[in-house]
Order: structure tokens, then sequence, then C-alpha cells
């Protein structure tokens, strides 16, 4: 959609994911779309917030903070999600910064996660990132250290709310989001983040609860 209206790129999206929830039999308000707005300014920002958009994800704890707050004090109802890395050190300020945290990989993160909500009071909801394609370039826990994260999770009270993953680029998707929608009916977690711009459809039909949308909505990045 070259040329489209913020507006139009986000009436777009959500037909997207209409279409495949009906396919799927599921309801449309059981999918949350996160706008992925890491890179863009404030300026391409509040068009999409202005056409109805509430949930929007960022990569780097810096940059939330350096764009953030006088968009939520416009917008107070409006959701962050953190979708990048976390680096331990940075536990704190996401927690105070963010609604929803997408990239818990490893236990060292989980108990500073842990501590700095008991800190600070606040609460973000967590997903545990899965690198579900076995790739050493990109974060997330290894499948079969699961079950082990996960417990270390329950133990710490970190409020785990469902699984992450980031399928590997060129090849089809839709087995990587099966084999995360199954780990997380094993393991007893609810929702499925997982989906981007080229494949979002593809993840609602086989279950995402979250969808993290960026080049459809805002265009390719400089």
């Amino acid at each position: 959609m070259s040329g489209a209206s913020p507006a139009e790129r986000l009436a777009e999206v959500r037909a997207g994911i209409a279409r495949a929830a009906k396919l799927a039999g599921r309801g449309v308000d059981e999918v949350r779309l996160i706008a992925v707005s890491k890179t863009y300014p404030a300026e391409a920002i509040v068009p999409l917030i202005d056409a109805g958009q509430r949930a929007f994800g960022e990569n780097r704890v810096q940059e939330a903070q350096d764009k953030w707050p006088d968009l939520r004090r416009s917008h107070p109802d409006v959701e962050l999600h953190l979708i990048g890395q976390l680096q331990s050190n940075k536990a704190e300020e996401a927690a105070a910064l963010f609604d929803c945290i997408h990239s818990v990989d490893r236990p060292s993160l989980v108990s500073a996660l842990a501590k700095a909500m008991e800190r600070s009071g606040r609460r973000p909801d967590c997903f545990v990132q899965v690198n579900i394609g076995d790739e050493p370039q990109k974060g997330g826990c290894p499948v079969a250290d699961l079950p082990a994260l996960l417990d270390h999770c329950r133990s710490s009270a970190l409020p785990v709310r469902g699984l992450m993953c980031i399928p590997p680029a060129g090849v089809e998707p839709a087995p990587y989001f099966a084999l995360l929608a199954t780990l997380a009916r094993r393991h007893d977690v609810g929702a499925l983040s997982m989906g981007m711009s080229a494949d979002y459809e593809t993840a609602v039909m086989i279950g995402a609860t979250h969808v993290r949308v960026g080049t459809a909505l805002f265009g390719e990045r400089s």
C-alpha cells in the first residue's frame, strides 16, 4: 500500500487479521496488533494513534525513553511493548516503562526483572522468547531449555503470559509457529507473540494472540 495514509494502512492490516481469524474460527478480538514503531519518530506514530491504534512496540529501552514519555502524557491509554533484546542491567528501566516485555530469554534476566518489579511495584506482562529455529545469531531460549526457564520464571513470580518467537528468515514460517503453539500448550502458557508484516495472517491462523507489525503500518525503513 505505497502512498496509503496511516489510517488506510491500519485498516488493511486489521482486515488481514480479521480475515485470518475468521478462517481459523477465531474472534478478531483474540488478536492484539502491536505496531512496531522502532526507529520512527513521534510524528510518524501520532497518525496511527489518531486512527485508533493503541499498542506499540519498541526494540530498545533508550529509544523508548527518549520518545514515549511525551507521547504517553498526551495519549495515556497507549500500551508500550518491548520486543527487542533486553540487557539485565536495563531491567529496572524496562519494568518502569513498558507494559509488556516479549524478550525474556535467560535466567539472569528473569532474576533481574523479578527484583525490578518487586522494587517498583509495576508488573508488566512477560513473554518467554524461544529461539525457535536454533539460530546462534538470535536471542531466545533454546527449545530444550524452555522447561527449566519457565520453572525459574514461576519460582520468581514473574508474570509470564506466553511465548514469543521470530522464525528464520526466508523459509516457510508456519511450522515454526505451529511448534511454538505446541510448546505453549505443553507448558500451559496461553498467549503467543508471533507473526510480523510478511506473515501475520499465517500466525493468526495458527493461534497468535499478539502480532508485531511494522513495515505494513509504517512503510519500509530507510
